[in-house]
């Protein structure tokens, strides 16, 4: 197969093993002589040989959201490319699954995970804990295992100065949580108050819009619930896209325009927002940057369980687009 492929013997075990990273170039010419050779590599004798089972774990809190598709498909792709493959699974939420998830990678039925944990303070990695080889997704950040993040203060700060740029002083922030302490929630309220205080705003409290369920019917719910008792205010930061489609519909049934009667943002870039009516202003970054940075992290602590511990930051920017111009 090495011959065939025109590369050393070696380098096809690299392939097949997948312990030391090849060139797609590399990789796309072993791959070929192995098909046309209708060579199936032997999955039980190369984890008995080198203890891996060529897996690794991806585990995100709802999978059926479109910005979890978007993660898990950029994951799986540059997992692929570097001969891993990938077993996906849902935490709903629920420490306990991380806990789970983590006994299968220390057990090596998975010989690492990816995770993205959603509750600050009952985050499943600790100290204390016996951590297999993860990488953390996201904001809570435990300081004792390697990271992949975006900046989300500064982003939610930068979107509500935005907000406030074109005169609007009333900005509502809509995905603050009535129950468990989720980071993500927690870090953009910290950004969405410190934009409001670089902008001369004073905090009103009643403008901080509670809702647990970040998808549209949770942000439709928790809209209409707050307009039976609130003024339409002058600009809504919703903390994704998804709660600010829900609430894009919920304005419309209400005869409010959008943004000559009220301002509509949101954060991830999910491809829907793109083609809301009208297309969401948002907090852009990019998924195959996260994906190239957790599975590269990943990989370096597979492969050496003591090396330090290291923190990658994805770049972000703003999108304006038309929820928000024209005021």
């Amino acid at each position: 197969m090495a011959r065939r492929a025109g590369v050393s013997p070696k380098t096809v075990s690299n392939v097949v093993t997948g312990i030391i990273t090849v060139t797609p170039d590399t990789r796309a010419k072993v791959e070929r002589a192995m098909q046309e050779l209708s060579y199936v590599p032997n999955l039980s004798a190369r984890s008995l040989r080198n203890g891996r089972s060529g897996l690794i774990g991806l585990a995100l809190p709802d999978l059926s959201t479109p910005y979890s598709a978007e993660v898990a498909h950029h994951i799986v792709e540059v997992a692929h490319e570097r001969g891993w493959g990938v077993q996906i699974e849902e935490t709903g939420l629920d420490p306990q699954r991380e806990f789970e998830l983590m006994s299968k990678a220390r057990t090596n039925i998975i010989d690492g995970l990816i995770l993205n944990p959603v509750v600050l303070d009952e985050s499943a990695v600790k100290l204390g804990v016996a951590l297999p080889p993860v990488v953390l997704l996201g904001e809570v950040n435990q300081h004792i295992t390697d990271r992949v993040w975006v900046d989300n203060f500064a982003a939610a700060r930068e979107m509500t100065l935005m907000l406030a740029a074109g005169g609007r002083r009333r900005i509502a922030a809509l995905g603050t949580t009535d129950q468990r302490t989720s980071a993500s929630g927690q870090v953009r309220t910290q950004g969405y108050r410190k934009g409001l205080e670089q902008a001369g705003i004073a905090f009103d409290p009643s403008l901080e819009i509670a809702c647990d369920g970040w998808h549209p019917r949770g942000g439709a719910e928790a809209l209409r619930a707050y307009l039976k008792g609130h003024d339409l205010p002058d600009a809504l930061f919703c903390f994704t896209d998804s709660l600010a489609i829900g609430a894009l519909s919920v304005l419309a049934g209400a005869g409010a325009r959008v943004p000559e009667d009220i301002a509509v943002a949101g954060f991830d870039d999910i491809a829907d927002g793109e083609f809301a009516n009208p297309p969401l202003t948002t907090v852009s970054f990019s998924r195959r940057a996260m994906a190239e940075r957790a599975v590269s992290l990943l990989t370096r602590r597979m492969n050496d369980r003591g090396v330090p511990i290291k923190t990658g930051t994805v770049d972000y920017r703003i999108i304006p687009r038309a929820s928000t111009l024209g005021h």
